[in-house]
């Protein structure tokens, strides 16, 4: 399928798509939130609503907005700093869209999400399941990091990845992510047109990154392969141009598009294999890869020769082969000091070694996705 006909079966015909907006988008030459962009944002957005498609919003611009509304001279180093910031710069964000969306007879619903709220299944689902009612509602839904109790370990680290994951956690049909260039630059600094190999391209990469912004062109590429490899779009392109976002959907060549994978992942494949941060790893045999990969078994604790880290049951384990490469993601239905006890060893020792009964699959296959080949 050539990138024409990829861009006019897939983007033109999704009816749920995340569109994200980064800093360097919605800023004006002086720092401050270019309130015209941000307005013309809301009138192609409501095209596209009146048309029956869901547009999520996934928009940075707090800290940009904190910075001008303090008449500080530069975005803050350190971590409170960045915290307060975005404390001021969060309503005066979410007030400008309000206005913007409100010439259009729509509401605005805020969502300020971290990292960890994607980690916990239960919560992953309550944000869809928020999402779409806000929908129902003829809210446009925007979300944003919460940078005011976000730290190191919970940050999603840019909102491109935070794109990503609503995308998956939504099943979207698309992402769209807007930044300041064309799209992915060759080494000649043409725009590439069409990515079949997202990880090839990250050869592509220049270093640039805005003065406000967090991320740059890896961070998106990486939102990128997470959305294609659960089998839907995902395109980067510049919100310079006039009507980017409509044009899009008229099957204009702007922008990188980036090939989805043949597969379909379903919800629940989408959060183990792509969403949830694996808690430990668990390495098995050649025997135990054979029977995962190409045979669609489940993992029993024969095949299991180690286990790193400390995670509970139910958590997401990575799962490598012999050679420690990555082969899938699963839930494991033991915890990590559990299966130190009985890898190896048949399921109908369990029950003598731990001391209760248990399951005979370690991961079983229905909770396994493969992530290599």
């Amino acid at each position: 399928m050539t990138s024409h006909e990829l861009r006019k079966t897939r983007l033109c015909a999704a009816k749920r798509v995340v569109v994200k907006f980064g800093t360097q988008t919605l800023t004006a030459p002086d720092r401050r939130l270019d309130l015209h962009i941000i307005r013309d944002i809301a009138s192609q957005i409501a095209t596209l609503i009146d048309r029956g498609v869901e547009v999520t919003v996934v928009s940075s611009g707090a800290i940009a907005s904190g910075v001008a509304e303090l008449g500080l001279k530069r975005k803050p180093k350190d971590v409170a700093g960045q915290q307060a910031v975005a404390a001021v710069g969060q309503r005066g964000l979410m007030t400008h869209y309000h206005d913007a969306f409100a010439a259009h007879g729509l509401k605005v619903g805020q969502l300020l999400l971290t990292r960890s709220d994607f980690d916990e299944r239960t919560r992953f689902l309550n944000i869809r399941n928020c999402v779409a009612q806000l929908h129902e509602l003829r809210c446009v839904p925007i979300a944003n990091e919460n940078d005011t109790v976000a730290v190191e370990e919970i940050r999603f680290g840019d909102n491109d990845m935070l794109a990503a994951l609503m995308c998956n956690a939504l099943g979207a049909d698309a992402l769209i992510i807007f930044t300041g260039v064309a799209g992915l630059l060759d080494e000649q600094g043409v725009k590439v047109d069409c990515v079949e190999d997202v990880t090839a391209a990250m050869g592509l990469v220049r270093a640039e990154k805005s003065a406000l912004g967090t991320g740059g062109m890896r961070s998106k590429l990486e939102a990128a392969r997470i959305v294609t490899d659960a089998g839907q779009l995902a395109l980067i392109a510049s919100a310079k141009e006039p009507r980017a976002l409509l044009r899009l959907f008229e099957g204009e060549p702007l922008g990188t598009v980036f090939v989805p994978a043949e597969r379909r992942l379903d919800s629940k494949e989408r959060w183990i294999g792509l969403t949830a941060r694996p808690a430990g790893s668990v390495t098995i045999d050649d025997g135990a890869t054979t029977a995962l990969v190409e045979r669609g078994k489940s993992l029993l604790a024969k095949g299991v020769t180690a286990a790193t880290g400390d995670f509970g049951s139910g958590d997401v384990v990575f799962v490598q082969n012999a050679s420690g490469q990555e082969i899938g993601r699963g839930l494991c239905n033991f915890t990590a000091a559990e299966l130190r006890l009985i890898m190896g060893k048949p399921s109908a020792q369990f029950e003598k070694l731990l001391g209760r009964p248990a399951y005979d699959e370690v991961i079983h296959r229905d909770n396994f996705v493969l992530t290599q080949g």
